[in-house]
C-alpha cells in the first residue's frame, strides 16, 4: 500500500471512528453522572432502545404530518423518553431503595417490551422497515486538503465532543452542582449532614444521564441509519457500563475509551473487505474484545465512588 493511500485509508478511519463513538460518548457521560451519584443504572441499555424507537417514531409520524424540524422533534420525544424511565428508576432506587441491579434490569427489560411492542403497534408488520431522511453530515473545515472527511460530520457528533465531554468536565469538578454530586455518590450522610438533598440530588443525576442515553440511541435511528431495527442498540449500553469503569468516572477519559471502541469498530468494518480468510464473526467480536482487555487492565485500579450500590435512608 503507497503512501496516498494509507492516509485516505487512516482519514477514512478517523472520520467513521468519531461517528461510530458519538452514541457511546453520550451514553457513557450520561452513566458517568448517575455513577458518580452513588446509582447504577443498568438501565442504559433498554433506554438507548427506547430513545431509538420513540425518536424515530415521533420523526416519522411528525415528517407524515408535513411538520417542519420533524427530526428535531424525534430528540426531543427521545430526551422525554429517557427522562421518564430515569424517573421510574429513581422511585425503584433512591425512594424505595430497592436493589440497583434488579430495578436496572427490569428497566431495560421494560423499554425493550415497549420498544418493540410500539413499533408494532405503530407500523405493522412489514417486510421493507421504514425509514425517513437522517440528520446530513456537513464539514466545517471541508477545504483542508486530504483532512476533509474527517469533519464531514453530525452536528450531534460535533455536540458530542465539543460542548458535551468538556461541558461534563466541568459540570462535575468545578462547580457547586457537581460537588454536590459527587459528594452524594461518596458519603450521602455527610453531604445531607452539609445540606445537601441527597434525594433531589440523586433525581437530578438519573434525570441528567437518561436523557444523555435516549439521545445516543436516538443518534443511530436519527442519524447515522434513518431507520429503527430490534438490533439498532447491539449491547452498546453494556458497553458504555464498561467504559466507565475504564474511564474511572472521568468524562475525558470516558470519551477517549468512547473513540477506541469506536475506533476498533471501525477498523473491522474495514478488515471485513480485505478478504482475509476469517469468520466475519470474528471481526465482529474485535470491538468487544477491545473493550474486556481494557477493562481488565483499567479496572484494577478503578477507585468506586464511597456510596456505589447503596441506598441511603435519612435517620
Amino acid at each position: 500500500m503507497d503512501l496516498t493511500l494509507f492516509l485516505t485509508f487512516l482519514v477514512g478511519l478517523i472520520a467513521a471512528t468519531l461517528r461510530v463513538a458519538t452514541p457511546l460518548v453520550y451514553a457513557t457521560i450520561g452513566e458517568v453522572y448517575t455513577e458518580r451519584a452513588g446509582i447504577l443504572n443498568l438501565g442504559i441499555e433498554g433506554i438507548m432502545f427506547l430513545g431509538a424507537f420513540i425518536g424515530f417514531a415521533t420523526a416519522y409520524k411528525a415528517n407524515e404530518a408535513g411538520l417542519g424540524g420533524y427530526l428535531w422533534l424525534g430528540l426531543l420525544g427521545a430526551l422525554t423518553s429517557g427522562v421518564v424511565m430515569s424517573l421510574l428508576m429513581g422511585f425503584f432506587s433512591v425512594t424505595l431503595g430497592v436493589n440497583q441491579h434488579v430495578s436496572g434490569l427490569g428497566i431495560t427489560l421494560l423499554s425493550m417490551g415497549l420498544s418493540l411492542f410500539g413499533f408494532r403497534l405503530v407500523f405493522g408488520e412489514s417486510s421493507v422497515l421504514p425509514s425517513i431522511d437522517p440528520f446530513a453530515q456537513f464539514s466545517v473545515f471541508g477545504n483542508l486538503p486530504g483532512l476533509g472527511p474527517i469533519f464531514n460530520q453530525y452536528l450531534l457528533t460535533y455536540i458530542a465532543f465539543i460542548v458535551l465531554v468538556p461541558l461534563a468536565w466541568w459540570i462535575l469538578y468545578h462547580t457547586s452542582f457537581g460537588l454536590q454530586l459527587r459528594s452524594v455518590g461518596e458519603n450521602p450522610e455527610a453531604a445531607d449532614a452539609a445540606g445537601v438533598n441527597v434525594f433531589r440530588t440523586r433525581y437530578l443525576a438519573l434525570v441528567i444521564g437518561g436523557a444523555l442515553m435516549a439521545a445516543g440511541g436516538a443518534f443511530l435511528s436519527l442519524a447515522q441509519l434513518g431507520a429503527f431495527s430490534p438490533g439498532i442498540i447491539a449491547g452498546r449500553g453494556w458497553v458504555c457500563i464498561a467504559l466507565v469503569i475504564f474511564a474511572n468516572w472521568n468524562p475525558v477519559r470516558a470519551m477517549g475509551g468512547a473513540l477506541l471502541f469506536g475506533g476498533v469498530a471501525a477498523l473491522q468494518l474495514r478488515l471485513q473487505t480485505t478478504g482475509l480468510n476469517l469468520p466475519y464473526e470474528v471481526f465482529l467480536a474485535l470491538p468487544y474484545l477491545a473493550t474486556i482487555i481494557a477493562l481488565a487492565i483499567a479496572g484494577r485500579n478503578a477507585a468506586y465512588p464511597g456510596a456505589y450500590l447503596k441506598p441511603y435512608r435519612r435517620e
